[in-house]
């Protein structure tokens, strides 16, 4: 059997290495014809050389792995998607019938996708293109931000960029909006972070769950603070600290 000719796109370095250091271990069955460190290069790559299989990262600046798979008209090939955060992207990638790896990659699980892709390549095209039906999914997330919270009045939608923060007290959450209006909501804080993405949510402590696209300053300490665009101080655990500048890197 010819081998599979793979491009790796992904924005850290050492995750391209370690994943070609993995694949040439334990899948000799793939060939990496090209790495690209950004998705730019990554469109640029595919569309030169028309690789049969696709490793792609999903988080990356400027341009997520489902936006470059959005520029090209040219999808025959299979996807492997790698992410650090197991999120919405990952159910879609689920209900698409795709494949994808959490970082960092276990090579057993890596084997496992790649003998995957080389059974659906043999099967040739499907009648559904999975990838298609996967930016359907994703773009009719993005179009649907709005949430429902239970209040003393009835129910409110709420559009989730308009949220700051939610903070907890017991099984009560505040939830505090850009227009300084807030909303106190019967749910633990644990039920709104579940309500929420993750790729713009981030629980920094047991009581505060923030909005990222709202912080305005990541100030030092044992665990450290951040101040926010509407002024407030919001503690950091020590235990979400290294997790929380990682994300944010």
């Amino acid at each position: 059997m010819n081998k599979l000719r793979a491009i790796i796109v992904d924005d850290e370095l050492h995750c391209i290495e370690t994943l070609s250091w993995h694949l040439e271990k334990a899948c000799p069955e793939v060939e990496i014809i090209e790495s690209c460190d950004s998705p730019e290069k990554g469109i640029e790559a595919i569309q030169k050389y028309a690789p049969d299989l696709l490793f792609l990262d999903i988080d990356m600046p400027g341009m997520t792995g489902f936006d470059l798979l959005g520029k090209l008209s040219d999808r025959s090939f299979e996807v492997i998607f790698t992410t650090a955060h197991d999120q919405f992207a990952v159910k879609a990638i689920k209900v698409s019938a795709l494949d994808y790896l959490i970082k960092p990659v276990d090579k057993d699980e890596l084997k496992i996708a790649v003998q995957k892709a080389i059974e659906k390549k043999q099967e040739g095209q499907k009648s559904v293109d999975p990838i298609e039906h996967l930016l359907q999914q994703i773009q009719q997330n993005k179009l649907s931000n709005r949430v429902v919270f239970p209040t003393m009045e009835g129910l409110e939608f709420v559009d989730t960029n308009d949220i700051v923060r939610c903070e907890s007290e017991s099984n009560y959450t505040t939830v505090f909006l850009k227009s300084n209006n807030k909303l106190v909501i019967s749910k633990t804080l644990k039920d709104i972070e579940e309500l929420l993405s993750q790729d713009t949510f981030f629980r920094v402590h047991n009581s505060h769950l923030v909005n990222l696209n709202y912080v305005k300053k990541y100030v030092k300490g044992d665990g450290g603070h951040l101040i926010m665009e509407d002024g407030a101080i919001v503690s950091v655990s020590r235990s979400r600290k290294q997790e929380l500048l990682n994300y944010i890197k």
